[in-house]
């Protein structure tokens, strides 16, 4: 399969967060797992691109639709709910990591859940907008993120907070 120079390079600025990571994991003898929804598990993909990751990484939850979401990571129904703070929200981000965890071997969890587009959005949550949790044992990290750029390029970015993320919380 050939590759596109722009795939190319997406993947090279990933594998150096990717190796900066799995250092530290290994380090301080971590395990992870992935809570993915707008990604589609893009994250995990980066991960296991990293010889050696099933040291330090155990699994990813992809987790797109709401159902998926309640099955898989205990998102309560009510956060996802018409009337609750919804799928993309800090709420939901945070079941998501503490799911994760708790349905894993991981101590580190890292959880995503965005609007890429191009439809999607509203006022309130415009395509682009994008929450991540990380969580290790009780130190947590939460941010709203505002990404610009099509589907793809908000895809990207969220990977590439995503794992910035998890450098910064292992610290």
């Amino acid at each position: 399969m050939d590759e596109s120079p722009m795939h190319d390079s997406t993947t090279r600025s990933h594998s150096v967060l990717v190796e900066q990571l799995a250092a530290a994991l290994l380090a301080k003898k971590l395990i992870m797992a992935t809570a993915e929804s707008c990604t589609g598990g893009w994250i995990a993909q980066s991960l296991t691109a990293q010889a050696g990751s099933s040291q330090w990484f155990d699994t990813g939850f992809v987790t797109y639709s709401n159902a998926a979401k309640q099955r898989l990571l205990a998102v309560p129904e009510s956060f996802l709910a018409s009337d609750g703070p919804g799928a993309v929200s800090e709420e939901t981000v945070l079941a998501m990591t503490q799911g994760a965890i708790n349905n894993s071997r991981a101590n580190v969890a890292i959880a995503v859940s965005g609007i890429a587009g191009p439809d999607g959005g509203s006022k309130e949550k415009p395509v682009g907008t994008v929450w991540i949790a990380w969580q290790w044992e009780s130190k947590v990290l939460v941010r709203r993120f505002q990404f610009v750029g099509d589907r793809e390029a908000v895809r990207f970015a969220t990977v590439t907070a995503g794992l910035r993320g998890l450098i910064e919380l292992l610290g």
